[in-house]
């Protein structure tokens, strides 16, 4: 009997051993697989997750940072541009912060963490909505710039009826055979050649505008314009023009939806690693914010109009070098589009197919479906460029001020950081910031509405 206790009694260790060898075998594979997904797919560089960051950032309100600058004067704009820069840079480093503490790099999954499934849903719909906003606002410039360069290229003067002079049937081609197959790519790293070259078409309109600067000296003074003539510059101006432009650079530096998948797929990966590219991107992206709006303010002073090369073609559509910037900035925009459309795929699949593995067929249909969706929106609702703009005004400071001071707060343990901690104070002043914008925006965009007017233009 003793002999048999002992037995059962082995038996039984030697089934509590099985019990723990099991769990760490799980426990084991488990980790593996955040391993394999967190370092296998990390093969972009440090220089191409700065070109794709660089390129989310870099969005069509560079065109209107000069009429900016006219608004609040050149020092108070290098101060603004500067604090926005700034607080940019903190708001990626909280959500990189909350990412590190729980493993995740996916913004679904931080409101998930955060809030729950509710979370889930609520950051991949602000996403998802702030990105096809993007993407439509891409392709209305294209729609109605690509029209106009042609018939530049073509030397005619009025639209001669020819479908390649239709803005529809030109997104439509641009969308099909530029796009689409971009966004096919399996991974947002590949994008990193044309995200160089986007940018370099955008360092040639900068290298533009400081040449017509120093090439023709007060262009609209002999004019028959009515407008005033170049004068000395004004360094600081506050009144209503500069309280509507807080909004417009508060949201120059909108790139958080792309962080984190960036982030994923980044050579290895660390957080420090991670900051830093996002801190040179941001460099980057205010030095040419800077040079763009000095030079063309410094061009027309209080003639500029909100989209700087719609003030240039005042003076001729005749300007070779004009007419290859505007196609030089409509590449750019082109090739600017996919990188924002994995954002949106990845919220999406967020959604619909949490658990499900990498699928081509899956990958495809849902990038053709949003552009598909978008070139509808474009082409037979002239006004939601209008219904984004308030979408924008919402989405926008939700994704850059308020989801990552949230998302800090709540996801960062107690025991790390108190709740009443200096960090977690700070982060809730941050999302409260953010409200304070959203608030300026929508109020503004409702006034320009109601009195049918435009200076709240602008925007990513």
């Amino acid at each position: 009997m003793c002999y048999k206790g002992r037995e059962g009694q082995g038996s039984g260790v030697r089934g509590q051993g099985q019990v723990a060898h099991d769990w760490l075998w799980a426990s084991w594979e488990k980790s593996r697989t955040h391993i394999m997904i967190f370092f296998m797919n990390g093969k972009t560089s440090f220089g191409m997750s700065v070109f794709n960051l660089s390129n989310a950032i870099m969005g069509s309100g560079i065109l209107g940072l000069a009429f900016a600058m006219s608004n609040t004067g050149i020092i108070l704009f290098l101060i603004l541009l500067f604090f926005i820069a700034i607080l940019s840079a903190y708001s990626i480093h909280l959500l990189l912060r909350s990412a590190g503490v729980v493993g995740i790099r996916a913004y679904e999954q931080l409101g998930n963490r955060a809030f729950g499934p509710p979370g889930k849903m609520l950051a991949a719909c602000i996403i998802t909505i702030h990105n096809i906003g993007a993407m439509s606002s891409y392709l209305f410039i294209i729609k109605s710039e690509l029209p106009l360069v042609i018939r530049a290229l073509l030397d005619s003067d009025e639209n001669s009826g020819e479908w390649f002079m239709n803005g529809n049937f030109l997104i439509i081609i641009v969308s099909a055979f530029i796009i689409l197959p971009l966004a096919l790519m399996k991974q947002l790293g590949y994008l990193g050649y044309t995200s160089g070259f986007s940018l370099s078409c955008m360092v040639f309109f900068l290298i533009s505008v400081i040449y017509k600067k120093f090439n023709i000296a007060c262009p609209l003074e002999d004019t028959h314009l009515n407008v005033t003539p170049c004068h000395s510059p004004t360094f600081a101006v506050f009144g209503l023009q500069t309280s509507y432009t807080i909004p417009i650079l508060a949201f120059a530096f909108v790139c958080h939806p792309e962080v984190l998948p960036i982030y994923t797929e980044l050579r290895d990966a660390t957080k420090k690693r991670m900051q830093g590219v996002a801190n040179v991107s941001i460099l980057a992206m205010f030095v040419m914010y800077l040079m763009t709006a000095l030079f063309g303010y410094l061009t027309f002073y209080g003639a500029v109009e909100s989209e700087l090369l719609h003030t240039y073609s005042r003076l001729g559509s005749n300007d070779v070098l004009i007419l290859c910037v505007r196609l030089a900035v409509l590449v750019a925009v082109t090739l600017t589009v996919p990188v924002v459309l994995f954002p949106i795929r990845r919220a999406l699949l967020q959604i619909l197919f949490p658990d499900k593995p990498f699928h081509w067929a899956r990958h495809i249909a849902i990038a053709f479906c949003l552009i598909f969706v978008v070139n509808l929106l474009v082409i037979f609702v002239p006004s939601i460029r209008d219904i984004f703009g308030i979408i924008g005004a919402t989405s926008a400071p939700t994704l850059i001020f308020i989801l990552p001071g949230v998302f800090y707060v709540r996801i960062v343990p107690e025991d790390q950081e108190p709740f009443l901690s200096r960090t977690k104070i700070q982060a809730a002043c941050f999302a409260a910031l953010g409200f304070i914008f959203m608030v300026m925006s929508l109020s503004f965009i409702i006034t320009d509405w109601v009195t049918g007017e435009s200076r709240s233009g602008g925007g990513h």
